[in-house]
């Protein structure tokens, strides 16, 4: 079967879900178009500029199946390309831009927002990688239209909502070595936070509940990993100086097989995300070895049980930190006692497990 698979904003977790798609149907002849996650307004708009007039060639071959990410103008690609317009198409959506954050100084935008709906009206099928990245978006589809002056046609939301699925992001099968030999003996109870350094990501959180955690005086330590930018939130240097000698690994982890170590080696991964459509990085961590602490909103209650989950302050940072804190101390003497449970068991996300799905997935949307 040929198949063209789109990512128009290639981050990491995109690739990662191409790559791994991929790699699961080795047998299929793949032609694979990416562009860089950089430049966001004009990549998200000019996606299909740059590749109708850029990829003619390539564009132009038979395929029996187009995949191309949400972010991919896909309304306006099979316009100029009108050759794609009859190939059975599948788009994933790893995000949704009628949930995305907005930064302090930003306001939502009408445009990525519009390009999304195009998107999934334009597929024949639409992935979602979680139920709550789904509901939100057509929670925000029919929202933005009811705020629409006229002409506006009536079940838009319905009609993708009904073509639609819930199909996470696997997990590759090198996430689920064997925990050994996992923290040295007599290690200090040890906690990863492992995501972007951005205001969504709430590290402020983090910071307060880790200091009620000193002041309790539990010995602990604490990875902060995760992609760094040019501007960060202002409490990671407060937290760096004010923390020191309880903080192991600090930045961007860059070596994959010192960061998966590092994560066998940690008792517990830890988010405080107020924003994120899956939750990868905690996943990854979990089939890694870590019990995962997380909050109960966002998509985790989709994977994980209530007793990995605190309860959900989101308007309230100092009720939240409070209830980490405590979580982390209970942790922390489990951790003390040697009676610390082994994390939960999310092999059913691994690609072993959720290929079979894709495969049917794509199987209905052919038949």
């Amino acid at each position: 079967m040929r198949v063209l698979l789109l990512s128009a904003y290639d981050a990491y977790s995109h690739r990662r879900w191409r790559e791994g798609l991929v790699a699961a149907f080795p047998d299929w002849d793949w032609s694979v178009l990416t562009l860089p996650p950089r430049h966001f307004n004009w990549r998200i708009r000019g996606n299909s500029l740059s590749w109708a007039f850029t990829e003619q060639a390539r564009l132009a071959r038979p395929c029996d199946l187009l995949i191309a990410t949400s972010m991919t103008d896909l309304a306006t690609l099979k316009g100029l390309v009108p050759g794609l317009a009859g190939v059975p198409t599948l788009v994933y959506c790893h995000e949704n831009q009628f949930a995305y954050p907005v930064g302090r100084e930003e306001t939502l935008r009408l445009e990525p927002r519009m390009v999304n709906l195009y998107t999934t009206l334009a597929a024949d099928r639409v992935v979602f990688n979680s139920a709550c990245n789904r509901d939100s978006f057509l929670a925000g589809v029919q929202a933005l239209l009811d705020k629409m002056p006229d002409a506006v046609p009536p079940g838009i939301a319905g009609r993708i909502g009904a073509r639609s699925r819930i199909l996470p992001v696997p997990l590759e099968a090198h996430w689920f070595s064997r925990r050994l030999p996992g923290p040295e003996a007599g290690a200090p109870f040890t906690i990863v936070w492992n995501h972007r350094w951005e205001y969504d990501k709430a590290p402020e959180r983090l910071y307060q509940a880790l200091l009620q955690l000193r002041a309790a005086g539990i010995e602990f330590r604490v990875h902060v990993i995760g992609q760094q930018f040019r501007e960060q939130p202002p409490v990671f240097a407060e937290m760096q100086q004010a923390l020191a000698g309880c903080i192991g690994e600090w930045g961007m982890v860059r070596d994959a097989a010192d960061y998966r170590a590092l994560l066998r080696q940690s008792h517990v991964v830890l988010s405080t995300a107020r924003h994120e459509f899956q939750g990868l990085a905690v996943l990854e961590a979990v089939a890694s070895g870590c019990i995962p602490l997380v909050p109960d909103r966002l998509a985790y209650p989709e994977w994980l049980a209530p007793e990995y989950r605190y309860p959900s302050s989101p308007a309230d940072p100092e009720r939240e930190s409070g209830d980490i804190a405590r979580r982390l101390m209970l942790l922390a003497e489990q951790h003390t006692q040697g009676v610390l449970r082994p994390p939960p068991d999310v092999s059913g996300l691994s690609w072993s497990r959720l290929g079979p799905d894709y495969a049917a997935e794509i199987g209905h949307l052919l038949s």
